[in-house]
């Protein structure tokens, strides 16, 4: 009757390295299943069909032939900090779509200037580190410039000098 005793605990921790064993290998083949379609990564599903993740891919347009670049001034604008210490530096080029915009913009700079200081000063530190904040950035000033200009004459922005501290 001892041998008995002795077996029955040994078949029970068996068991629970058994289950326990099954546990870790569903958890790794799950984890691997998720990173595989989720991760983006070249090679995976996800990466090969962009559709699935709601990604749309653009054919590229033709860009009118008659864009030049201007340089605007630089902008030197404390940041919406609580502190009041943190400034962003800024020069812009930007591309418009023909050269008779060039001479609008020297027309309407104060207002230009008025809407990218108020744009710029709106934001913050933490607003501003992140490269897709900067990406949105470059969209916001686009449009404040083209509201300025009455119209869609700027097409894209290009930082040619950006310091914030």
């Amino acid at each position: 009757m001892a041998e008995d005793d002795d077996q029955q605990p040994k078949k029970k921790s068996k068991l629970k390295l058994i289950l326990l064993l099954f546990f870790v290998l569903l958890l790794l083949g799950g984890g691997g299943a998720w990173y595989y379609f989720f991760s983006g990564l070249p090679g995976s599903r996800a990466a090969a069909a962009p559709e699935a993740t709601g990604e749309t891919r653009t054919i590229p347009q033709e860009e009118p032939k008659d864009l030049t670049t201007t340089v605007l001034p630089t902008f030197l604008v404390n940041l919406a900090d609580p502190l009041g210490r943190r400034y962003i530096k800024l020069t812009l080029e930007v591309e418009v779509v023909n050269k008779e915009v060039i001479l609008e913009i020297e027309k309407q700079m104060p207002k230009i200037r008025d809407g990218v200081i108020m744009l710029l000063s709106s934001k913050s530190y933490a607003d501003l580190m992140p490269t897709e904040s900067k990406i949105v950035l470059k969209d916001e000033l686009v449009g404040r410039i083209n509201q300025a200009l009455g119209g869609p004459k700027v097409t894209r922005i290009f930082f040619t000098d950006l310091v914030i501290q």
